[in-house]
């Protein structure tokens, strides 16, 4: 088998592990298991406390004592075996440990999975900017087939989405031992700092307002990203309490409705250059920003009949939401920071959006939709959203008022290339 078809396998496994189970775990927590949505905000806190945790600490390991292909080997089988216990677990306090555990060992696989084909690529002379896209397309393809598989083998409320993501984890993990070897690279110096090691000297870009203004917006949006990922199967298969969907399409499918978002993901990283070159990178970033009120808003007012087409356009424009932003704010950090910091404020983008953003965003979450959307176990879906839409609106205005950035073509063009 060749390099390339081998790590298309890996890339499609990496996010099939994740997609049989990340936009369905809200129907087991509130239709199977019926647990507070307060709690369930804290369960998706695990991915950005993970974020936060561990991808500096595996790859520093990765840079100085085990073989990339090895470490993430090792991580998806242990994170496997996190999730074969949780159809175990009866309460929600030991199932957010359960699943923080198996965050922290699949969380930094997502960057070790690139290590990985980086690594591998160079090592045989292939162009990686030229073949990675293609194989990591396939990621996006294996979280949808994932979806599809849970959903219309009738899992999308059950414990055995967590059995077709272990299993997958443990096919991943046995599966990476084959691949050729990546071993350390050691470059990191002896004599750096804890603080260099983990990548936190970027912190120091705080101390212009610029970039620490790029960088709470960051964190604020980065409040937003996971919101649909948690709540939306959910709020389409609720539409079965109300008697005249609840037979229809959407509610049976919910889980194949919400895979257009990834569709849309794929298509629109596409649109990116082009958008890039004619509006510049603040002007996509706040396209992505009010993208995110537009798929909050269409959610609030569709259903499953004659507002279907609300729910799929909501679907469609996600890809614009999430791709735009976190493609055009690492653009942005490219293009700003001095090349001997770059991958740490790389690292420190992540970690404000994907890291802390997620974590806060899903606490919070939770408490405000337990708080003051729900009565008597009803969860007020519309207002929910319109919340969420408000939200994201605030964003983007004080966004579009505060941060100051004038559209460079060439150095987006000399970074495309």
């Amino acid at each position: 088998m060749n390099i390339k078809m081998r790590l298309t396998i890996m890339s499609f496994l990496q996010f099939f592990v994740w997609g049989a189970w990340l936009i369905t775990v809200g129907n087991y927590w509130f239709g199977t298991k019926q647990w507070s949505g307060e709690q369930f905000g804290a369960i998706f806190s695990t991915l950005g406390l993970s974020s936060i945790l561990m991808p500096a600490i595996t790859g520093i390991i990765a840079d100085k004592w085990i073989n990339a292909e090895k470490l993430y080997g090792v991580l998806h089988i242990l994170g496997g075996l996190a999730l074969l216990y949780i159809p175990q677990v009866d309460n929600p306090t030991a199932f957010y440990w359960v699943i923080f555990a198996a965050m922290l060992c699949y969380m930094p696989t997502i960057s070790l999975s690139n290590s990985v084909a980086y690594n591998i690529l160079k090592n045989n002379e292939f162009d990686v900017v030229k073949v990675f896209p293609p194989i990591r397309v396939w990621g996006t393809v294996g979280f949808i087939a994932a979806m599809w598989l849970t959903n219309l083998t009738g899992n999308k409320a059950s414990v055995n989405m967590f059995y077709i993501s272990a299993f997958a984890a443990f096919a991943l993990g046995f599966y990476s031992f084959s691949l050729p070897k990546c071993p350390p690279q050691k470059l990191i110096s002896q004599e750096a700092s804890l603080i260099e090691k983990l990548g936190l000297n970027a912190f120091k870009l705080f101390g212009t307002y610029k970039m620490a203004l790029f960088f709470i917006f960051s964190m604020f949006l980065g409040g937003a990203l996971q919101l649909t990922n948690m709540y939306g199967d959910v709020y389409l298969s609720e539409f079965a309490k109300i008697p005249e969907y609840a037979d229809s399409f959407v509610v049976k499918y919910s889980t194949i409705i919400m895979s257009i978002s990834q569709i849309s993901e794929t298509l629109f990283i596409l649109a990116i250059p082009f958008f890039l070159k004619r509006f510049g990178i603040k002007q996509v970033m706040l396209i992505s920003m009010f993208a995110w009120v537009l798929r909050f808003g269409l959610f609030a007012y569709g259903n499953p009949i004659d507002g279907l087409w609300m729910i799929i356009v909501s679907c469609i424009v996600y890809g614009m939401a999430f791709d735009f932003f976190n493609i055009s704010g690492s653009l942005f950090v490219e293009t700003t920071t001095d090349s001997s910091i770059r991958s740490s404020a790389q690292g420190l983008f992540m970690m404000m959006s994907n890291g802390f953003g997620a974590f806060f965003g899903g606490l919070l979450s939770g408490v405000v939709i337990d708080e003051f959307f729900t009565h008597d176990g009803v969860r007020d879906w519309q207002n929910i959203w319109l919340s969420f839409a408000a939200y994201a609106l605030v964003i983007a205005v004080l966004f579009a008022i505060f941060f100051k950035h004038k559209h460079d073509p060439k150095a987006v063009e000399n970074i495309a290339h």
